[in-house]
């Protein structure tokens, strides 16, 4: 497996793991006792930290992406495997 790859397959990894990783810890106004500025929904995040959603994603991404690469290189799981798929 290439450096492109690798990289390519890590990033996609982090994005969808910084998706994941966006609704916990979010707390509404009305849960830490801010008053609701006008025009704001009621259901807007009080407490949203980027940063900690971050270091979730990557801590995440870097599990997800370990496991990959080892099923990658030992071949726990292949495609062949996969129940309905028959090889050409």
């Amino acid at each position: 497996m290439n450096w492109y790859a690798i990289f390519a397959i890590y990033f996609l990894m982090w994005v969808v793991s910084a998706f994941i990783m966006l609704p916990f810890g979010i707390r509404t106004p009305d849960e830490t006792g801010e008053v609701l500025l006008k025009g704001q929904a009621d259901s807007a995040p009080g407490n949203f930290r980027p940063g900690r959603v971050a270091l979730r994603a990557t801590l995440l991404s870097l599990l997800l992406f370990g496991l990959y690469y080892a099923n990658y290189v030992q071949g726990w799981l292949t495609v062949d495997m996969l129940p309905g798929y028959r090889a050409s």
